[in-house]
Parts: C-alpha cells; sequence; structure tokens
C-alpha cells in the first residue's frame, strides 16, 4: 500500500485557529507510520514563531513541527513564503528562507506587480516537494471564504487546483456555528472548486460522541460530501504552537512549592516554543505576564523574543514592566534574555538603517554590558555549542542585529560554538543572555538554571525534550486514528476524478 502514489491533501479552514495545523501534523505521523514518506506544505504562513532550517533558512514553526512528525529534516520548500508582522498593517516578507523587505497589508494583498511572481515561487516549491515526497500533507489559510480575497489567494484551494489536491475541509465546533461555517464555506465557492472538497472534519469536540450522530448525518446531507471524522477536544496531548493566542491560556500566577518563571508577554512576543521544555518541567509553574505584581512573585524572569525589539522595550518601559523586572533582579531574581530579550537587558540597542522603524536608539534595560547595532542582514542558522560547561548543545539562531560588549566591559561567554567563536553574555548566576533559541530544549541548561532554587532539587523530567515531542507525535496520531476514517481518506486520496 505505501507504494501507492497518493495525490496531495490539503487541511482548508472555515476560519483561522480550527486546528489545521494539528491534524496536519497528525496526518504527517499516520502516513509515516504507514509506510509511506510524507512531507508537510503551505504556500504561505502568516507567523512569528519561527525556524532555522538545517541549512540556515527559515520557515513558519508549523511547518518545521509537521516536518518532525513526518520524521524528516526542514526545507524551505515546505513553506516558500512567510509573513512576520512587524506592525499592525506591516510585515516583513521570507521568501524562500531568505527576507525580501517589509510590505503593508493593504499592498501586499492588492498589488498586481510581483504577485504572480510569488506563484510561480509556491509552485515551484510545492514541484520540488511532490518530487521527493508521497503524499504531500498540505494547509491552507484563515478561512477558504474570504471572496475579497479570492483574485490574490496563493495558499488556498487555487493552490489545491494547482497541484491536483484533495480537500478536506476542518471546521472547529468549540466556537459554535459549525453547520453555516461548514456549509457556508463550501456553498460560497466556485463549481470548480466545490469539486475539489472531498471531505469535512469536525475538530474540538467537547462532551459525548454520540450526541452529534445526527449533526453528522445533517451535515454531510447538506455539504453532500462525507463526514470524515469528529476529533475531540484533548487537552493532555503537547504539540508546540504556532498562534501566540494560545498564550492566553498561560497567564496564570505564582505558586508555592515550584520555581516560578514568569516570561515576559511582548506585544511582538515570537519563538514562544523556547519554553516548551521548561513548561512541563513538574519542578517548574511557567506564566506568561505583563502583571507588576506577577513579575515580582517570580523566581526567575526571561525576557523572551520579539519581532520589534524597539518598540517592545519602549511598551515594557511605558507600562512599567521594565521597572518591575529592575526591581526585581534588584532584590534576587534571576533573569535571562533570549534574542531580541537578550537586546533589551544590553546597555543600548541602535538602528542606524532603520531596521526596525523610526527611532534610532533607544537605552537598554542595563543589567548586561553589551550594546546592540540593529542590521539589515538576517542571521538563521542551526547550531551546535558548549553551554557554560556543558558540551552537546543544540539551538537555531534567528535574529536581526549584532550584540557586542561595550567599551572596556568585561563580557564573559554565555555560550561557545563548535569553532570557538563566544555567543552571548554571563554576568553571573542571575543575569545572562543569549541569540540562542531552542537552549532551554538542553537539559544541562534548566538544571543550570534551576540549581540555585531548594523546590529545583526533587528530580527532573524523565525524557529527554526530543523524546517527549515524539512521544507526543504518537499520542496524537492515535488519538486522530480513533476518531477519523483514514481507510476512507485513503480511497479519497487513490481516486482519480
Amino acid at each position: 500500500m505505501a507504494d501507492a502514489k497518493l495525490h496531495p491533501v490539503m487541511l482548508a479552514g472555515t476560519g483561522s485557529d480550527v486546528g489545521k495545523s494539528v491534524i496536519a501534523t497528525a496526518l504527517c505521523r499516520i502516513f509515516r507510520q504507514d509506510g509511506y514518506s510524507p512531507a508537510p506544505f503551505k504556500a504561505q504562513n502568516m507567523a512569528l514563531n519561527s525556524y532555522a532550517t538545517p541549512d540556515g533558512l527559515e520557515i513558519g514553526r508549523a511547518q518545521a513541527v509537521q516536518a518532525e512528525a513526518a520524521g524528516i529534516p526542514c526545507n524551505t520548500d515546505m513553506n516558500p513564503l512567510l509573513l512576520k508582522p512587524s506592525s499592525d498593517h506591516t510585515s516583513q516578507v521570507v521568501l524562500n528562507g531568505k527576507p525580501v523587505g517589509n510590505m503593508g497589508a493593504y499592498d501586499y494583498f492588492r498589488q498586481d506587480e510581483g504577485r504572480e511572481v510569488l506563484r510561480r515561487e509556491v509552485h515551484a516549491a510545492f514541484d520540488r516537494l511532490s518530487s521527493r515526497y508521497n503524499p504531500i500533507v498540505m494547509e491552507g489559510a484563515g478561512s477558504i471564504s474570504e471572496l475579497n480575497l479570492r483574485d490574490t489567494d496563493l495558499v488556498n484551494l487555487p493552490m489545491a487546483r494547482y497541484a491536483g489536491a484533495k480537500v478536506i475541509l476542518v471546521a472547529d465546533i468549540d466556537r459554535g456555528g459549525v453547520f453555516a461555517s461548514a456549509y457556508g464555506s463550501i456553498a460560497l465557492q466556485t463549481p470548480e472548486d466545490k469539486k475539489l472538497i472531498k471531505g469535512i472534519i469536525i475538530n474540538k469536540f467537547r462532551g459525548d460522541l454520540r450526541l452529534f450522530e445526527e449533526g453528522r448525518k445533517i451535515l454531510e446531507d447538506i455539504c453532500q460530501v462525507p463526514v470524515l471524522g469528529v476529533v475531540p477536544y484533548f487537552k493532555d496531548i503537547h504539540i508546540e504552537e504556532e498562534d501566540s493566542m494560545e498564550l492566553a491560556g498561560k497567564q496564570h500566577s505564582a505558586v508555592s512549592g515550584r520555581v516560578n518563571v514568569a516570561v515576559i508577554l511582548l506585544r511582538h512576543i515570537s519563538n514562544f516554543t523556547d519554553f516548551g521544555m521548561l513548561e512541563r518541567d513538574p519542578r517548574v509553574n511557567l506564566y506568561y505576564t505583563n502583571n507588576v505584581e506577577e513579575i515580582g512573585k517570580a523566581d526567575i524572569i526571561i525576557l523572551p523574543g520579539t519581532k520589534s525589539t524597539i518598540d517592545d522595550l519602549y511598551e515594557i518601559r511605558r507600562n512599567g514592566v521594565a521597572e518591575a523586572v529592575l526591581r526585581a533582579h534588584k532584590s534576587g531574581t534571576t533573569v535571562l534574555g533570549i534574542c531580541g530579550g537578550y537586546q533589551m537587558m544590553g546597555l543600548s540597542v541602535d538602528d542606524p538603517q532603520g531596521v526596525e522603524g523610526s527611532v534610532r536608539r533607544i537605552p537598554g534595560l542595563g543589567l548586561l554590558p553589551v550594546d546592540t547595532v540593529m542590521e539589515g542582514t538576517k542571521v538563521t542558522r542551526q547550531v551546535t555549542f558548549r553551554f557554560r560547561d556543558s558540551d552537546g548543545c543544540t539551538g537555531y539562531e534567528i535574529h536581526m542585529g549584532r550584540t557586542e560588549a561595550a567599551k572596556d566591559a568585561e563580557c564573559s561567554a554565555l555560550n561557545t560554538y563548535t569553532d570557538g567563536t563566544a555567543e552571548g553574555c554571563f554576568a553571573d548566576e542571575r543575569t545572562m543572555g543569549t541569540y540562542i533559541h531552542g537552549i532551554l530544549d538542553n537539559p544541562q541548561v534548566i538544571e543550570r538554571l534551576l540549581a540555585p532554587f531548594e523546590t529545583a532539587k526533587s528530580g527532573s523530567t524523565a525524557l529527554s525534550y526530543n523524546d517527549f515531542k515524539q512521544q507526543q507525535y504518537d499520542l496524537l496520531a492515535d488519538h486522530v486514528r480513533k476518531h477519523i476514517n483514514i481507510p476512507l481518506l485513503y480511497n479519497i486520496l487513490t481516486e482519480d476524478d
């Protein structure tokens, strides 16, 4: 069976955040388990949570997660076009892993010039991927019924048409209106595009599945396509998220009996997947906050990555968060900065080229004796390094800017790359910064970070973070297999229209 060539499958949505990414991740794992060689693909992604490929390029984090579930290295063909919002109206455009400029939303979606160039690029990426893997698990973006954007759409049904993909519509029953959203999403398509939609998956169901049996039949009658399954909402399977909306449920408070880690909730927070392993550590209570009282209760404060260091640094000064961090540090709290957070911890951030906007210079928090200069060239690479006295650590860099010790200042390196290059700044056990994302995926780093705290001496996590993630992909695949008609899906993917 695994020798058969399958049509690509596209998970399209009735809206944003309906669970397309998670279902695509599950299918990547299921196809791999069944002996196929799947690969993920999303023509255009909008996300701040990105990842560096092995060859030093940049893609959306969701496709990197899906590639991991499929058991293959990620590459830019899986997400050839990435939009990284830098303000409410402007995004950095990353094409084939490299930034090609900033563009306003209106210009991006309305500008005819260059649009077909982008379309050719995403088609070429799909063709390269399709020649190597089987099947391609495609993901749409947002809703497939945004009629005002139909002519400029690169990622949904026009991409499915080009790829010859079988489209499965994913609808979120948890937010309500599932009949209207599923029926309307299909009814609003052109006759040509309606034919592409071969089934529906109802996602995030809560309660007794038997109560939806009649609803399932009604949906099949009005939509004229089969419902492949109803997937229950789950809380006990942990897949790295791409969307910062998921952070809303993690803004709780400090607790007693555990090491309290407060991640500062920046407006442009990025790469919050840096904290997945720490969040799962039973010794730790990790929460996201910009509440000055909760910051003051933390044992460890982390300043995370951001797409806009200067804007977020200005904001945390305005809202009192910067003062709360400095006050907590003065009273003995550990402060760790990662990427943009590392830049904030220094003496100054200069932007002579206007990379981030019109502000050319802003003072840092002064916790580390370093200065940062923003530069137009983005650094994207995977790295292997020594953390203090621990070898064999891995992570990745995605940043604009160069950070160096201030004149006449001494700054001990936090890390050392395999070529001997120093990285980051270590002022003392309570004050440190680094450009390396994923640094907290290394157990030896977490042990060093938690070592000063008495509550951390009761033991650490049993699994490495990679083993934990692999376990979660298998649990997700089991969950989806149980609730989706996989044999019917295979029939759909082997049939020619």
